[in-house]
């Protein structure tokens, strides 16, 4: 073998083992309802969960509820593409991820915060970094909007309708808003009383 076929096939094996660790399980947890069932299925959730907690201040299982209803815990969700005959045509946001974080307020994140690896690997398919988001969006709430980091509801309010549309109260006519938030609330209140049980 020529010591250049060596050199090159060294470095598709190291290519190789720096991609494979890189990857991030990107599976549904199977009982997305049992807090603890997910985070013992995903012990590295729980590592980045905790972490948002500690830096952000928001309790895990309200960022983990929020998570919930924007994706079900899907990586790569998005919103449905609109068609016109057989023609597909723009999405009608740029929402994406675990969090449904859009694109203006994703770069936002990146600059203020560096997101959980630093913005040069950070990705809103990746479960720490969407976490991270969303702890980081809820303590923008906080500081914006005076929103308690034990309101679920409230501070849904705020990640759906952004910050100067909590403010200006865009969410007070939408029943159905109402009603997600009240639904948020409900599967953090279910989330807490199994964290609490969990031994992880």
């Amino acid at each position: 073998m020529t010591r250049a076929l060596l050199k090159g096939n060294l470095l598709l094996i190291l290519i190789s083992v720096l991609l494979g660790g890189c990857a991030s399980d990107t599976t549904r947890p199977s009982q997305p309802h049992n807090l603890c069932s997910i985070f013992r299925e995903k012990p590295s959730w729980y590592r980045a969960a905790k972490q948002s907690y500690k830096k952000w201040g928001t309790p895990i299982q309200i960022m983990m509820a929020m998570m919930y209803q924007e994706s079900s815990f899907r990586h790569d969700a998005q919103p449905p593409r609109p068609w016109f005959l057989f023609i597909p045509l723009p999405r009608n946001s740029s929402a994406y991820g675990y969090a449904q974080a859009q694109d203006a307020v994703w770069d936002e994140y990146l600059k203020e915060a560096g997101g959980w690896g630093g913005s040069w690997f950070t990705s809103r398919d990746d479960f720490s970094d969407a976490i991270d988001f969303i702890g980081w969006y809820n303590y923008k709430s906080h500081k914006n909007n005076g929103v308690s980091l034990w309101r679920a509801d409230q501070l849904y309010l705020n990640y759906h309708e952004g910050w100067s549309g909590y403010r200006r109260g865009t969410w007070k006519s939408k029943a159905w808003l109402k009603k997600v938030a009240k639904k948020v609330s409900r599967r953090a209140s279910e989330y807490g009383a199994q964290l609490r049980q969990c031994r992880l």
